[in-house]
């Protein structure tokens, strides 16, 4: 992935050795964290590759901003939020992988793997039930572990909406559950 940032930067301007060791250090800091926030969101692994390389473009193009860390961390999961959301909204709220492209664990009984598997699928599905703000905010909150106050800066929105979506998003899958068991 980053060969191809690095082409996308080439082909726009061509940074000074100083901005592009920043930039390589921005996005090794980054990728992976960026890439579970919107696999999260979006549920399909080939989907979050490409929209994690997307979010990156969209940041690298504006390098002024990387000056400050911190800030720069916070507006690339802001980027790749929206750029997620935005993938939602355009192919609707339903992706699907190839069984052939899901991992293998080497170290896992057959069993093991079965039932792995089926958990991932069982909490995939029970995503799929929400909006894609609810899934946004719950992801975000309860699994990137982020106070609601940054969730709500994340989705330009009152740390009441982002309560509101986290309230709802939970008892959709308490209901999509208790469907399952019975």
């Amino acid at each position: 992935m980053e060969i191809l940032l690095r082409t996308e930067m080439s082909e726009a301007a061509k940074p000074t050795p100083a901005a592009q060791e920043q930039q390589n250090r921005f996005v090794e800091e980054n990728l992976r964290r960026i890439f579970r926030q919107i696999y999260h969101m979006v549920g399909n692994v080939a989907d979050a590759q490409d929209l994690t390389q997307e979010a990156f473009i969209k940041a690298l193009q504006r390098s002024d901003q990387l000056k400050d860390g911190e800030k720069a961390t916070h507006w690339l999961s802001r980027i790749a939020t929206n750029t997620a959301l935005d993938f939602l909204r355009r192919h609707g709220r339903y992706t699907f992988c190839e069984i052939d492209d899901a991992p293998e664990y080497e170290c896992e009984s057959p069993e093991e793997i079965l039932l792995r598997g089926e958990q991932r699928e069982y909490l995939e599905a029970s995503l799929m039930v929400l909006t894609p703000r609810e899934r946004a905010a719950l992801v975000l909150r309860d699994v990137e572990d982020l106070p609601a106050e940054e969730v709500a800066r994340r989705l330009d929105c009152s740390k009441a909406t982002v309560r509101s979506h986290i309230a709802n998003a939970r008892t959709k899958i308490r209901k999509f559950m208790s469907r399952r068991r019975s």
